[in-house]
């Protein structure tokens, strides 16, 4: 760590930074608006499908996926995996559901489809819980990696900086290169983020073989002759909070939610020339992202198996496992690529984030592209620019209550919070493809606040009023399914 100097660490994110403010430049010379939420729809299939997964992944992926491999003392070894088949479920509905009924209505906001089939009311509620939802976890991650910088800060002897100024350069940072290209700028600078994610994942694994003493080629047989190889968890019932099935299905229901009624992921899909496009860009994510979870899983087994040969401690929280090895105990070289890697993890969901959130209110409750709008071109961008600037300070706002607040592992916060967020999008999509029932619009609010709430108090007497069942990461599919029998209540045919 000695070698990991300020200095050092300052130019290799700033040489960092300056590469994505030079793609900024060359994406963003057209700051049109349609070219910052939709980006003209020209984008490469590919080109897109590869950026998706690092915001997929993101920097809570990059730090927490690998310490749930041995989470909270037990061993989960690599039962995330039966997750993330469910995801696979739920980007095959996306492709052949939702996209389709996205490129039909040529949309830009996806909560129009809500006006559309219900109302102003609902529309308004969906694009409400998106804008409540997506400001949640982004700044969650980006909580996450400004959490990382300052663990570095503090070691460093006679060197100090203030959390708030931490997280402040942070968020000023994707400001600087998003404000002007929006999406165009995004689907290139998350290309970018993913290369070096990845980059940094392999090159880890690898010094960590060399660490061992079995090299690159041996790590596959180092984790299968461990104790955390089990990927399949079939025995315990539904109360183990490992059994396949659970796991299963919530990975699809985050899937649709979190990608296909999400408009940061969706917002990508939605440059791609047209939906074959689309479509394809969906199912080699969808592929791509098995493997690069299985990647991140693999190294999370490395790490604990390493930390147990050296008699290294292990970090009561599992977040800080790989920042502390990585940092501590392996090479410079190491340190350097787990930095460029955290950044390019988080900034890669958190800089369309911020795209996404200002496109939604922008669309959905400025009205930019409502009939008889009366803002000229050069109003909606300085409009724009506005809403961007103060999304921005939001976030900055929610990440410093979560440095005073958090006490949990910050991927299961991330998902429980998703599933109380969430969850009325799922029961408004749901209700609204599988049905044909009208509702009564204006009630549509009272029943996607009354849902969530009935979920927290069923989950937290579940185990004397389910006998003994603890909910996981399916609390999402509760919430949804009771956004849906509230909506069918106040149906009207």
């Amino acid at each position: 760590m000695s070698s990991l100097s300020p200095s050092l660490i300052f130019s290799v994110v700033i040489g960092y930074f300056l590469l994505l403010v030079i793609v900024s430049y060359f994406t963003g010379k057209d700051s049109g608006n349609e070219n910052f939420f939709v980006a003209g729809r020209k984008s490469p299939w590919y080109l897109v499908a590869f950026g998706m997964i690092g915001a997929s992944l993101s920097g809570v992926t990059f730090i927490s996926i690998p310490g749930v491999v041995g989470m909270g003392g037990k061993n989960m070894a690599l039962s995330y995996m039966q997750m993330v088949m469910g995801y696979m479920l739920g980007y095959f509905v996306i492709a052949t559901i939702l996209l389709p009924l996205y490129y039909r209505m040529n949309l830009t906001s996806i909560y129009t489809y809500l006006k559309e089939r219900f109302g102003n009311v609902s529309y308004k509620t969906g694009a409400g819980f998106f804008l409540l939802s997506r400001t949640i976890g982004a700044s969650f991650r980006l909580f996450l990696v400004a959490m990382v910088f300052q663990f570095i800060f503090d070691m460093t002897p006679g060197f100090s900086v203030p959390f708030w100024l931490t997280v402040l350069v942070t968020i000023a940072l994707i400001w600087i290169y998003t404000f002007r290209g929006g999406i165009n700028t995004i689907v290139w600078t998350d290309t970018l983020q993913t290369l070096c994610m990845l980059t940094a994942v392999i090159l880890t694994i690898g010094a960590i073989g060399n660490g061992l003493g079995v090299g690159f080629g041996g790590v596959v047989s180092t984790i299968r002759e461990s104790d955390f190889s089990q990927m399949f968890f079939f025995e315990g019932g539904w109360k183990d909070p490992n059994n396949f099935f659970k796991q299963f299905l919530a990975g699809a229901s985050i899937a649709i939610v979190m990608t296909g009624l999400d408009q940061d992921m969706m917002q990508k899909n939605l440059t791609c020339r047209s939906l074959g496009d689309a479509q394809k860009n969906m199912f080699w994510f969808s592929i791509v992202l098995f493997f690069a979870n299985l990647l991140f899983l693999g190294m999370g087994a490395l790490l604990y198996i390493y930390a147990n040969a050296k008699g290294i401690a292990i970090p009561e929280r599992s977040d800080q496992l790989f920042p502390m090895i990585a940092l501590q105990h392996l090479s410079p070289t190491i340190g350097i690529v787990f930095i460029l890697g955290l950044i390019a993890a988080a900034y890669s969901s958190a800089d369309s984030a911020l795209t996404s959130l200002t496109t939604s209110f922008c669309v959905d409750f400025l009205g930019f592209e409502e009939e008889g709008q009366t803002r000229t071109e050069a109003e909606q961008k300085k409009t724009r620019f506005i809403v961007h600037l103060g999304f921005s300070f939001l976030l900055f706002l929610v990440i410093i209550l979560f440095w005073y607040i958090n006490d949990d592992s910050v991927i299961n916060k991330l998902f429980q919070i998703a599933g109380y967020t969430y969850g009325p999008l799922l029961g408004l999509y749901a209700f609204g493809l599988f049905t044909k029932y009208k509702i009564h619009d204006s009630l549509a609010i009272v029943v996607c606040i009354a849902a969530p709430i009935l979920t927290y108090i069923i989950n937290a007497y579940s185990e004397t009023l389910l006998f003994g069942y603890k909910f996981g990461f399916e609390l999402l599919i509760l919430n949804g399914l009771l956004t849906f029998l509230g909506l069918l209540m106040i149906a009207r045919r």
